[in-house]
């Protein structure tokens, strides 16, 4: 994935938001936390950096001022339309599984990093 975006001077995780705000449109920014399964400060650079690019814009919530919602520009949009087709990487990684399985394996690898999630932050409390 790191090798078909670097062209594009984007590394994974921008990639991952970029498709959220492509695939599903405008999103909260506090929303991509746990969506993306990162810490909201990491959330906050990276998204800091597609706006300094020019590719994603931060606008307040109508409903909450001090909420950001975040959409793509139209550099954004056009990058989208130009990046490569990563589902290569979903079918050579997962063929030969059945959705079952791949849903199991994600429930728990999820489970298991937010217990250690919630075992780091009880230590370091």
């Amino acid at each position: 994935m790191e090798e078909a975006l670097r062209p594009h001077d984007l590394g994974a995780t921008q990639w991952y938001i970029l498709h959220q705000l492509a695939r599903v449109g405008p999103t909260m920014q506090r929303e991509l936390a746990p969506l993306l399964q990162i810490e909201r400060a990491t959330v906050s650079i990276i998204v800091s950096t597609l706006v300094r690019k020019g590719l994603v814009e931060q606008v307040p919530s109508d409903l909450d001022q001090r909420q950001k919602l975040l959409r793509l520009t139209p550099a954004g949009t056009k990058l989208w339309g130009e990046l490569p087709d990563l589902a290569f990487i979903h079918d050579e990684a997962f063929s030969g599984f059945s959705e079952a399985d791949i849903e199991t394996t994600a429930r728990v690898l999820r489970a298991a990093t937010e217990r250690l999630n919630l075992q780091l932050k009880g230590k370091t409390a």
